[in-house]
């Protein structure tokens, strides 16, 4: 029986799918699939599966397009990317208040704008912040760095309007990726706006805040009174993938001014009309965020150029073979 499905749970086992009426089947990759170019279903992928009474496993027969996907350049690999999920509406970035990594910030936007989804800066454990002044002046801080588009919420466990504003961001019908590094929380947001412990937690250190690493897989957790959310494990490395779009979203202000520059290929360093250097020296633009556009965009043709050279050796290899 061949049926329509979608991947809900990714885990050291076999793809967890859901058909459209309910049912659920741990499936297998058909050969085709995985061989030569090992093309598997990621989390949140709609599939076709062929699924027999009398066998115990189901099989993915076909993958079908992708409508977004979030992407990084494989940490195991120097010229070849990782799709870590596909098919949703909403990326929520969650960082932790208290302890903000403006240059790690920074990067998971650019990963987060380059699907092209919404995009929600969830600021968890806010009630570990030292007082008022830093909770007020980092979310600030965060608004300042993230796009108008940007939805930027602060939410603690222990204040119930703060987590319904986030749940409202994820109706019905609607799927959201949560990512973000390990300790930052996630587990428990997700617990949050599922209404129940549907993932487990660990404690936080007093010291600093910080908790272990919990999720080992990747799943698909049913929002109270809305869609669903993708509960990441938490990713250390974020290497960007063709990433010029997303650069693009994340620094809008540069962007913009980038287009006044008398050179079409200026490169905001010593050249003549540089109307992002003019930004910066007026005040417009923080040095710091220039920094960190220039170090983004040149990581970006970096890697673009690995997988030119990448590609050009495998095309002279298929040839020698033929």
């Amino acid at each position: 029986m061949r049926l329509k499905a979608r991947v809900v749970q990714l885990d050291r086992g076999f793809p967890l799918v859901r058909t459209e009426d309910g049912a659920q089947f741990r499936c297998k990759h058909a050969t085709a699939l995985v061989k030569g170019k090992k093309h598997r279903a990621v989390i949140g992928d709609e599939v076709m599966v062929e699924a027999d009474e009398a066998a115990d496993i189901a099989q993915i027969l076909e993958i079908l397009p992708r409508r977004c996907s979030l992407v990084r350049k494989d940490p195991a690999e120097r010229s070849l990317p990782q799709t870590l999920a596909a098919n949703f509406d909403v990326v929520v970035v969650a960082h932790p208040l208290f302890e903000l990594n403006i240059r790690r910030l920074e990067r998971e936007l650019v990963l987060a704008h380059e699907t092209g989804a919404r995009v929600v800066v969830a600021l968890t454990k806010a009630d570990l912040a030292q007082d008022e002044a830093q909770l007020r002046d980092t979310t600030e801080l965060v608004r300042a760095i993230a796009t108008n588009d940007d939805t930027v919420l602060v939410v603690s466990e222990f204040d119930a309007p703060s987590v319904e504003a986030l749940r409202a961001c994820i109706p019905a019908d609607c799927t959201a990726v949560l990512i973000g590094r390990s300790g930052v929380g996630k587990s428990s947001l997700v617990n949050l706006l599922a209404g129940s412990e549907v993932q487990q937690t660990t404690a936080v250190r007093e010291t600093d805040g910080k908790g272990r690493h919990t999720t080992v897989n990747r799943s698909m957790v049913a929002v109270r009174d809305g869609g669903w959310v993708v509960d990441m494990p938490g990713v250390r490395g974020l290497g960007l993938w063709n990433a010029d779009a997303g650069i693009a979203a994340a620094f809008p202000d540069i962007d913009k001014a980038a287009m006044e520059c008398r050179f079409r290929d200026c490169k905001h360093g010593a050249e003549p009309g540089c109307a992002v250097r003019e930004a910066v020296e007026a005040g417009r633009i923080p040095p710091q965020r220039l920094e960190s556009y220039l170090r983004l965009t040149e990581e970006n043709e970096q890697q673009k150029q690995r997988n030119e050279e990448a590609s050009r050796i495998r095309s002279r290899g298929g040839r020698r073979k033929r």
